[in-house]
């Protein structure tokens, strides 16, 4: 493990190229299912994967559409000509021999990428987004001494997005790959499950003591947030024990061991040049006009980053921002975001009714119990409800929470949300005189704290309300119980 003043020493610099799995419905280029999840291994294949002879690849229309959303999604705006090319090498799990991908003329050129790390923003530069053709997988029994194919992802439709080298920790990196992963979901482009691979990062790190760059080493396939995280990690700290040692990096492809924590040797890393580009003879260039680019730009819906600039008034914490951004993929018929941006006018109410959904209603959700449906004009009117019975004192804190939680278990939003906590014993008792007797009866039990108020230890007057609340069962109003203990306390 490198110290901290040792790693102070040297600049990580860090790339990544993510590998967007596009939702279309067949692959790239054959009338096969795209989704191969919980497919019998080489049941979703066809001629065209196996790389069978005379076999002619078509272009799947649906994943350039989805291509296109992701440039709008990126900051940037997809090309009107592009191409694709062959790129060679020789694996089991590429029957052809090589793989369809786009080389110098892709679908998407340059874009940004904000993220916010320890309270700062930084933007990272998209270089480029390519679309390709995934090769199948290989597996490796273990103790055996063979290998097993499986085509069914061969041809699955990609989106590789290739970052500029601007990133230097790997909690950078992190937040770069989570907001990737956002960006994608909301503009609809692909699932991102990432246990799936749906979603896969290959992370370049080099370290240097010195403006120039060090050499690079790419780790292919981790398919987490933390692995990102973790992985570039590993690899600094390898690499500034290596270059401490006055030994040189070597330019390979790793691995990484999440059992282990480390990444691992895989192979030399390729140049360009090994793979022999060549434009695909048999696809035609792609070529869009205005109005096809104008048509998508216009489908777009709100992305994360905007979301934030809107909530940004209402002083929302980064937790809090985030756990509302993914709450828009997990509950997309509640439209959170939109409840809370409707009632902007009204700040006090718009924060609140973000405090009670992240704090309350959304982990219910994930925790999957029994909620409502997406009535959202009943949701908000209950909400609402809610909150003019706690500007009115009637509510307490922990109340308002409370009727929050029986209601949304109730799976049932009441008519007159005010009989109903009535009813329920939620509604705080603001009688002075019922108070009054509460009160005279705590400070009998507890004369030692009434000494402490009396002697000016105003920490003890907490103690006292809190023992009011607790005789009253919560109903007493905690304000007025305060007061009344002050005045009986003759203060």
């Amino acid at each position: 493990m490198v110290s901290p003043e040792l790693r102070s020493k040297y600049t990580a610099t860090i790339g990544i190229e993510c590998h967007v799995q596009l939702k279309s419905k067949t692959k790239l280029f054959s009338a096969v299912d795209n989704d191969a999840r919980e497919a019998p291994a080489n049941t979703l294949v066809s001629h065209i994967d196996f790389g069978l002879p005379g076999s002619l690849p078509v272009m799947n229309e649906e994943a350039l559409h989805l291509a296109s959303r992701a440039a709008f999604a990126l900051g940037s705006t997809p090309q009107k000509f592009s191409k694709f090319d062959r790129k060679h090498y020789f694996y089991p799990d590429l029957p052809m021999g090589y793989q369809i991908t786009q080389y110098d003329e892709p679908i998407i050129l340059g874009g940004s990428v904000v993220v916010e790390v320890d309270g700062q923003q930084k933007t990272i530069g998209i270089t480029r987004a390519h679309m390709e053709a995934d090769a199948g997988k290989s597996t490796h029994p273990e103790g055996k001494g063979y290998s097993l194919v499986d085509l069914n992802r061969a041809g699955t439709p990609l989106l590789e997005i290739v970052s500029e080298p601007d990133m230097h920790t790997a909690a950078e990196a992190k937040a770069y790959a989570r907001e990737l992963y956002l960006r994608m979901r909301y503009a609809d482009v692909s699932d991102c499950n990432l246990y799936y691979g749906n979603m896969r990062f290959d992370v370049n790190v080099s370290v240097s003591k010195t403006d120039e760059l060090g050499t690079r080493t790419e780790t292919k396939n981790l398919n987490s947030f933390r692995a990102v995280e973790k992985a570039i990690e590993y690899e600094i700290d390898r690499q500034i024990e290596l270059l401490e040692k006055g030994e040189k990096i070597v330019q390979e492809t790793r691995g990484w061991n999440d059992a282990k924590q480390r990444t691992f040797t895989q192979r030399t890393k390729e140049n360009a040049d090994d793979y022999r580009y060549m434009p695909d003879p048999d696809l035609p260039p792609i070529v869009l006009d205005d109005a096809y680019i104008s048509k998508v730009k216009a489908e777009m819906p709100v992305m994360p980053a905007e979301w934030c600039d809107r909530l940004k008034q209402l002083g929302l914490d980064a937790a809090q921002t985030d756990t509302l951004l993914e709450s828009e993929l997990d509950a997309p018929e509640v439209n959170y975001l939109e409840l809370i941006e409707q009632n902007l006018s009204n700040q006090a109410f718009a924060k609140q009714l973000a405090n009670w959904f992240v704090n309350i209603e959304i982990p219910q959700r994930r925790d999957e119990k029994v909620l409502n449906g997406g009535d959202n004009t009943a949701r908000l009117r209950f909400y609402q409800a809610v909150y003019e019975l706690s500007k009115a004192g009637k509510l307490s804190s922990t109340n308002a929470k409370s009727l929050i939680n029986d209601v949304l278990a109730a799976h049932d939003y009441p008519d007159d949300v005010a009989k109903h906590a009535e009813e329920q014993g939620f509604i705080q008792v603001s009688d002075e005189g019922e108070i009054a007797k509460i009160v005279e009866q705590i400070l009998a039990e507890n004369a030692k704290a009434a000494e402490d108020v009396k002697n000016g230890e105003m920490k003890a007057i907490g103690f006292l309300v809190g023992q009011v609340m607790k005789a009253s069962r919560g109903k007493a109003n905690p304000q007025l119980a305060q007061e009344l203990i002050k005045k009986q306390l003759g203060l």
